[in-house]
C-alpha cells in the first residue's frame, strides 16, 4: 500500500527566522510551487508498497516555541486566503505551508460577506508588513454553487428556502454568477447546450469559477496602487487531482492561481478561456 508521511518538523536550535516573499510574485510563486509538490506526493510513490515523506519546516517562533523568549508569536502571514468551510479543502495543507503563513478565512461558498470583509480589512491594516498576496479559492463539486445551479435550473427548489433566511443569503448571491455563466455557455455554445447530459456539471464548474474571479477582483480595492506590495489572486482546487486551477488565454490545462481580472475586458477574456478550456469542454462532451 502507498504511503505518504506529512510532517510538520522545527528545531529548536535553529535561531534563522524563516524568509518570507518579498513581494507579491514571489509570494504567488511560493503558494503554486507549494501545491505542484502536495499534488505530485503520490506520483512520487513508484509502488504500490511504497513511501514518501514531505517534511515542512516550521519556525519554533511561529508556535512560541523557543524556551528563551517568552513574548507572544507575532502574526506574519505572507497570503490571505478566503476559501470554502468545506472539509476537503484544507488550505495549508494543499499549499504546502505551515503555520503563520497563512492567513485563512473560510466560509461556504467562499462569498464576500461582512464578516469575510471585515477579516480582509483587519488583515490588510494589521499585517501588512508580511502580507503580499489576497487568493480567493474556490473548488470543485463546490456545494453551495451546485445548490445555486439546481434552484437556477429547477427555481421551484428555491421555496423550501423560504424560511431559511441564512441559507437564502448565501444562496442569492451566487444566483447572479449562475445565470451570467449560463449566459456565457449559452453564447459559446448554442440555445441546445442545456440538453446536453454533461450541461449541469459544465454550468457549476463555469460557475464556480466566475465565483472566485468575481471575488478576487472585488476585493482588488484592499490591494494599495503598488501590485509588487499586494495583489490579488484567484484559482479553483480540483478535489480529483489535488491541483490548483484557473483557466487562461491560450491555455488549456491553466495549472496554478490567476491574478484578480482588473475589468470588464478581463472578464470577457476569462468567460472566454473558461469555454475553450479542456476542463469545461471534458463535461459538455459527457454523455452522463
Amino acid at each position: 500500500m502507498k504511503k505518504v508521511d506529512i510532517t510538520y518538523r522545527y528545531e529548536a536550535r535553529d535561531d534563522q527566522p524563516r524568509l518570507l516573499p518579498p513581494d507579491s510574485t514571489a509570494a504567488l510563486v511560493r503558494l503554486d510551487g507549494g501545491n505542484r509538490e502536495f499534488a505530485a506526493l503520490l506520483d512520487q510513490v513508484t509502488d504500490e508498497t511504497g513511501a514518501i515523506q514531505r517534511v515542512i519546516p516550521v519556525d519554533p517562533r511561529d508556535l512560541g516555541l523557543l524556551q528563551d523568549s517568552g513574548a507572544t508569536p507575532r502574526q506574519t502571514p505572507f497570503a490571505a486566503v478566503v476559501g470554502c468551510s468545506d472539509a476537503r479543502v484544507p488550505v495549508e495543507l494543499i499549499f504546502n505551508q505551515g503555520p503563520n503563513d497563512l492567513f485563512v478565512i473560510r466560509v461556504a461558498g467562499n462569498g464576500l460577506g461582512p464578516d469575510v470583509l471585515g477579516s480582509l480589512k483587519y488583515a490588510t491594516e494589521n499585517l501588512g508588513g508580511s502580507l503580499r498576496l489576497i487568493v480567493v479559492l474556490g473548488h470543485s463539486g463546490c456545494g453551495a454553487l451546485t445548490a445555486a445551479v439546481d434552484v437556477f435550473l429547477n427555481p421551484v427548489d428555491y421555496l423550501p428556502l423560504a424560511t431559511k433566511s441564512s441559507l437564502r443569503n448565501i444562496l442569492d448571491r451566487l444566483l447572479i454568477v449562475v445565470q451570467t455563466s449560463a449566459k456565457r455557455l449559452l453564447a459559446a455554445f448554442g440555445p441546445d447546450i442545456a440538453q446536453r447530459p454533461g450541461y449541469r456539471q459544465a454550468l457549476i464548474e463555469t460557475s464556480i469559477v466566475t465565483n472566485a474571479a468575481l471575488a478576487a477582483h472585488s476585493i482588488s480595492e484592499f490591494a494599495p496602487n503598488d501590485p509588487s506590495r499586494l495583489k490579488a489572486a484567484y484559482g479553483v482546487y480540483l478535489l480529483e487531482t489535488r491541483e490548483v486551477w484557473a483557466p487562461r488565454p491560450g491555455e488549456l490545462k491553466g495549472t496554478g492561481l490567476a491574478e484578480a481580472p482588473r475589468d470588464l475586458a478581463g472578464f470577457v477574456e476569462l468567460g472566454d478561456a473558461l469555454v475553450q478550456s479542456e476542463r469545461i469542454i471534458s463535461f459538455l462532451k459527457s454523455q452522463k
